[in-house]
């Protein structure tokens, strides 16, 4: 029965993949599968793999034990609990981000959560909810969705938890993080986000999985975390596709805002 279901799944498809094919998401040859890579992209995607600092994620050259901390970890402690990403977002990673956030690339999306949900298999486990970070209205309005919010939705479909896209809304119009250096950056989102108060019940004392696309300097993570621990949060952690790592960031590249 599952053959016969598969046969006839393939030949409804069939007319869909002779006028769109499947191309590859980082340089747009024809692949099998939609959102795969070709021979050529896949090795040029660097995943990010343990050790990693405990609680932001950012890997470490050598093994420093269970549980060791980065500088700016001890340094800096961010407002969430832990934070972790699938790859470094350089090369193909940047093209997939792009591709999803601004050629309306949505297929991308349940590849790049799949992903994800590798990397952040720990943070899966422990969480109760999921929420994407927003857009604010005006942003939205103009690109009409949000590249955090379908690999939010995707992240959701695939392992089962609630995904509430209405428990973080950001209430202020920032200006887009591209260009500003790490302090503009943290000035630019202070306050820009808040949980409204028919959401909290949502949100109770429960342990909140915040997804986006890409973590820069993480300014715009911090602040969606201390909303959510102000709105009554129990605990926050931090989802992403791509990571730009320390020294790896150009202010003019296109990242997330």
């Amino acid at each position: 029965m599952g053959g016969i279901t598969t046969f006839v799944r393939e030949m409804l498809d069939w007319p869909a993949r002779l006028l769109f094919p499947p191309v590859c998401a980082g340089c747009r040859r024809h692949v099998q599968q939609p959102g795969g890579l070709c021979g050529e992209c896949w090795p040029k995607l660097r995943f990010i793999e343990r050790p990693w600092c405990a609680v932001m994620g950012t890997p470490f050259n050598h093994d420093m034990g269970e549980g060791f901390l980065s500088a700016e970890a001890i340094a800096d402690p961010p407002p969430f609990e832990r934070a972790r990403a699938a790859v470094v977002y350089a090369g193909v990673a940047r093209e997939m981000v792009q591709g999803l956030k601004y050629h309306d690339r949505t297929d991308l999306a349940p590849w790049m959560a799949g992903w994800m949900r590798r990397a952040g298999a720990e943070l899966i486990a422990d969480a109760e909810v999921i929420v994407p970070v927003p857009l604010h209205w005006r942003r939205f309005f103009r690109r009409q969705f949000n590249q955090s919010a379908e690999l939010a939705r995707a992240l959701a479909r695939q392992t089962g938890l609630p995904f509430e896209p209405s428990v973080l809304r950001r209430v202020k119009p920032t200006r887009q993080q591209v260009g500003l250096e790490r302090r503009e950056r943290e000035e630019n989102v202070r306050a820009a986000f808040r949980v409204p108060p028919e959401a909290e019940i949502q949100i109770a004392g429960r342990r909140v999985l915040v997804v986006d696309d890409v973590f820069t300097t993480g300014a715009t993570l911090r602040s969606a975390a201390r909303a959510l621990k102000k709105g009554g949060a129990g605990a926050v952690d931090v989802l992403t596709f791509a990571r730009v790592l320390p020294g790896g960031f150009r202010a003019d590249e296109s990242v997330t805002i």
